[in-house]
């Protein structure tokens, strides 16, 4: 996967075969902290939200995350996707070792769509953060978007002040509101399952 700087992308990987990825509280937490070690050196995060066997994130890459470096391989890459793969290789290695398991944890690619560009509609960035949101709701994992801890939603609803997502830059790319009443109101409209269909996980 090849990252333009200033763009945006809807990020996400799951479990191998569908296998579980996060057992406990401290096990997505774990996570954030090698998110925060690992990727946003390399882009900003405007969100993400963890479910059991699978993430995402909607990611606005920086301009030296996207900058093609040579390796001791001898080939080139970009700091970025070596930091996606150094912090789902620093979690699977954590979690082997804890459950006392071999193998990969994670599907072998993460796949990434851009959601900006000449033949995207101006909202559906802003459509996308809200179905990263919605995961929990629409798996039954939770009965309200706040319910679920382990999604920016909470942060971008005035529930809690993390400091992981840049929401100031997301309400300024994706043009949310800023007011939290009106984020919870467009938050809790229904996203149109045909307008999903084949584009998201």
């Amino acid at each position: 996967m090849h990252y333009e700087p200033d763009a945006l992308y809807h990020v996400y990987n799951r479990g191998n075969n569908g296998q579980q990825l996060f057992f406990i509280p401290e096990h997505y937490l774990h996570f954030l902290r090698l998110v925060r070690q690992h990727l946003a050196p390399c882009a900003n995060i405007l969100a993400y939200c963890l479910m059991p066997n699978h993430f995402h994130f909607l990611l606005h890459p920086t301009a030296a995350g996207t900058q093609p470096t040579a390796t001791s391989t001898s080939t080139t890459t970009q700091p970025i996707s070596r930091a996606i793969g150094k912090l789902l290789s620093s979690y699977s290695q954590g979690l082997n070792q804890q459950l006392g398991r071999q193998g990969g944890l994670f599907q072998p690619k993460t796949k990434g769509k851009q959601l900006d560009g000449p033949f995207r509609e101006a909202s559906y960035a802003a459509t996308c953060l809200h179905y990263i949101h919605q995961n929990p709701v629409r798996a039954g994992l939770a009965n309200k978007l706040e319910d679920w801890p382990y999604s920016s939603y909470r942060d971008y609803a005035g529930l809690r002040s993390g400091m992981l997502c840049d929401q100031l830059l997301g309400q300024h790319l994706l043009g949310l509101p800023s007011e939290k009443l009106i984020f919870v109101q467009e938050s809790a409209a229904a996203i149109d399952p045909e307008r999903m269909r084949g584009r998201w996980l």
